[in-house]
């Protein structure tokens, strides 16, 4: 095998599915930028599948976490903090030695401030003045780690931002260009045949943002009687609860496919459906990414900073009066509750079908 010997640009984004399709259009700008480097990602090695499909990621380097970071060759030219504000993430980066630092402001980091929410570790937080009382927030979309944590704290006085935007902003500081709607890909082999799937995704990683089951199962009878090929899409942790919805909506056994995709079938199972409901996670990016009719329901986390493209089709579903704003609770959020089974049937009638534009 040759060896590659061009100037590397290092770019950490170790975190979920959702987090690297938001940060795609960010990639595909760094690719641009720099054509003579080589552009190797520090990201969960899961994500591989989706990390081919980018188009603008050279190599793949397995990182669960930033401090689980191993470089072992020569100091990147340029390092990039796609992960979050620090400080995990930019120590990592200072570690491998880099030339020049592309990221938000810090110790050692000339870049601009962090404008997006903050967490909120146990109340700790001065919600009238919104400085951090304790850790800074060093990720996009909050992980799975993040025990204790019960809100997101904002500035009211600043509007939301999409994550595709702040990334891509926070590159416009260090004058690289990269446009917030370059997010869609290239859809993988379908790997159904006969009539295109009505995928019902019916978890999520928190209880804040899982809509009752029951009303899932309403939902898909409803699609179901009226022609739908519905299957239910799960981790592994989540085939009890999608076998349970799949049972109360009368569907066999033979259409839970939770925990039985790996990400390459999961990626081409959502290419090729007709649509996908599902609450906010990381299938809705699935479904952004290759344009497939969505109807998506929020609860703590606001559409507009994590929400499917406003020119896609898609079908966001909230009531941003209710929201309690807390994404770490065990029970679903008010806003999320507030959608009913007769909105969302409204809005699959809405979407379904319109594919234009792939």
């Amino acid at each position: 095998m040759p060896i590659d010997d061009r100037p590397v640009q290092l770019v950490l984004r170790a975190l979920h599915l959702g987090d690297l399709l938001v940060a795609v259009p960010a990639l595909r700008g760094l690719r641009r930028a720099r054509p003579d480097h080589r552009l190797v990602l520090a990201a969960p090695a899961e994500l591989a599948p989706l990390v081919a499909l980018t188009g603008a990621v050279d190599d793949l380097l397995p990182t669960p976490a930033p401090d689980a970071l191993r470089w072992d060759g020569p100091p990147p030219d340029v390092a990039v903090n796609l992960h979050g504000s620090g400080p995990e993430s930019h120590r990592a980066l200072d570690a491998t030695g880099p030339r020049v630092r592309i990221g938000y402001a810090a110790s050692g980091w000339p870049g601009p401030e962090w404008d997006g929410p903050r967490e909120d570790p146990l109340g700790l937080t001065d919600l009238a003045s919104g400085d951090l009382a304790a850790a800074e927030l060093d990720s996009g979309h909050l992980g799975d780690d993040e025990l204790g944590l019960r809100a997101l704290v904002t500035d009211p006085a600043r509007p939301e931002r999409h994550e595709r935007e702040r990334w891509c902003g926070m590159l416009a500081a260090f004058d690289v260009p990269a446009d917030p709607d370059d997010l869609l890909l290239a859809p993988p082999p379908a790997v159904t045949a006969g009539t295109p799937p009505t995928v019902v995704h019916p978890g999520a990683a928190y209880g804040s943002k899982r809509w009752p089951a029951e009303r899932f199962a309403e939902v898909a009878a409803v699609l179901h009687g009226a022609g739908h090929r519905v299957v239910l899409t799960g981790s592994a942790e989540e085939r009890e609860p999608a076998t349970r919805v799949a049972a109360l909506a009368g569907l066999p056994d033979t259409a839970v496919l939770a925990g039985r995709t790996d990400l390459a079938q999961l990626a081409s199972l959502v290419a090729g459906a007709a649509l996908v409901v599902s609450g906010d996670t990381g299938i809705a990016h699935l479904a952004s990414a290759f344009r497939t009719p969505s109807v998506v329901l929020f609860g703590p986390v606001p559409p507009e900073r994590w929400g499917p493209p406003a020119t896609g089709p898609h079908v966001v579903l909230t009531d941003a009066d209710r929201r309690r704003g807390e994404p770490f609770a065990d029970d679903p959020d008010p806003a999320l509750l507030a959608v009913e089974v007769p909105d969302v049937l409204a809005a699959v009638g809405s979407v379904v079908g319109a594919r234009a534009g792939r």
